[in-house]
């Protein structure tokens, strides 16, 4: 019986203990994915709030595309554009999160360490460039309707 305790104890443990979080991985599904909420159901599981809110922004655009058939597609887009641009900031909070603080919050039970390497910073240069050209996009578009009625595109 000892025997079979001794055995069976490396994979009780194993189950016990959490999984190792990536930070590289975390920061590129925020940066690609995180209009949706990819990046929080990652980290924080299917219970997470704030990635249902993504999430909801694909139906909040079909739903705003049936209210509003006649408007500018700018509106149309507009909630998955907003969840967008909130992904790209919590792709930029996560890759620069300290590798001490990470494991601190996402990684306290797994029993390894977070090492960043080029990888992140070639993911948070990318997100930086992609992330300011479509808030000034959405701005520029923003004002262009408010204030000419669109006469500019």
């Amino acid at each position: 019986m000892q025997d079979t305790v001794g055995f069976l104890e490396p994979c009780i443990v194993d189950m016990l203990q959490k999984t190792h979080k990536n930070k590289t991985l975390a920061t590129l599904l925020a940066a690609l994915l995180g209009g949706i909420g990819m990046h929080r159901f990652y980290l924080g599981g299917l219970r997470d709030r704030w990635g249902w809110l993504h999430a909801a922004a694909l139906p909040a655009c079909g739903i705003v595309m049936t209210a509003a058939p006649t408007a500018d597609w700018y509106f149309w887009y507009l909630p998955l554009t907003l969840s967008m641009l909130a992904g790209f900031l919590s792709a930029l909070v996560l890759g620069l999160t300290p590798d001490e603080k990470w494991d601190a919050r996402y990684n306290a039970g797994s029993g390894k360490r977070s090492e960043s390497t080029w990888p992140l910073a070639l993911i948070l240069v990318a997100t930086t460039m992609v992330g300011a050209g479509v808030l000034i996009a959405t701005i520029a578009r923003l004002f262009d309707l408010l204030y000419t009625g669109g006469a500019y595109g």
